[in-house]
């Protein structure tokens, strides 16, 4: 079953500060995305892949297409969809995991996660339990866990960023190279967090630059340049191509 179905999705970007001159970063993408899939999204800087996740997100809103999500209750365009409506549908079932953490001020990784498990509908209590369990499971030293994350290290908030995008996992979740900072100890258990979604029927579309995560996670690797999906198929056969 399709969990996000993606149709004629074009963005421009106006270059306020260069003369206002324009510039295309997608040309009518259509992309589908199935429960338990891990969608890779492969090709070279400027050719539109975090430009298509952060639309899917809606972070950016698009120029034109639809980005449906298809919910329990039924399929939700994303791009027409009220703000307040957005922000509850990004709480429970849609995920975005980017480089960089976004933490309130003085807020330890402890309650970034639980607060982000309580969006997904767990109570407070089973919330902490959970975020308890998802830094474990990446490794973060229990000390850290009622730290400033403003000090943390690169990795460190990369861990609780990727935390925060899986404890109960949503339908959706998208990944903007999650594992850029880690070091290989860490790396291997984030890999292997991100493996394990695919059981609880996470539909995944995610940016790698490293070709050995594409090769060891993605089940379908779509390849992208100008803007558009020029090549789409097993990890094997679009990186040999």
């Amino acid at each position: 079953m399709d969990v996000l179905t993606i149709r004629g999705l074009r963005k421009t970007f106006t270059l306020h500060t260069i003369d206002g001159r324009t510039t295309v970063s997608l040309r009518g993408v259509d992309l589908d995305v199935a429960a338990g899939e891990h969608v890779a999204i492969a090709g070279p800087s400027g050719a539109g892949k975090s430009s298509l996740l952060r639309c899917t997100q809606r972070s950016y809103l698009p120029d034109e297409g639809s980005i449906v999500l298809h919910t329990a209750d039924g399929p939700v365009d994303l791009v027409g969809l009220p703000d307040r409506e957005l922000a509850r549908l990004r709480g429970r079932e849609l995920g975005y995991v980017s480089q960089f953490l976004s933490a309130p001020p003085r807020t330890g990784p402890w309650e970034v996660v639980a607060a982000a498990a309580r969006r997904r509908g767990l109570e407070r209590v089973e919330a902490r339990e959970a975020a308890a369990g998802s830094l474990r499971r990446l490794g973060l030293d229990e000390a850290l866990w009622d730290v400033d994350c403003g000090v943390l290290s690169g990795g460190e908030r990369q861990r609780v960023n990727l935390a925060a995008g899986t404890v109960r996992p949503p339908r959706l979740l998208l990944l903007d190279e999650p594992v850029s900072a880690l070091d290989p100890a860490n790396r291997e258990r984030a890999l292997e967090l991100i493996a394990s979604l695919a059981a609880d029927g996470v539909a995944v579309l995610a940016v790698f630059h490293d070709l050995d995560a594409i090769r060891r996670l993605a089940t379908r690797v779509v390849a992208m340049a100008d803007g558009r999906i020029v090549r789409a198929g097993s990890a094997e056969e679009v990186l040999a191509a």
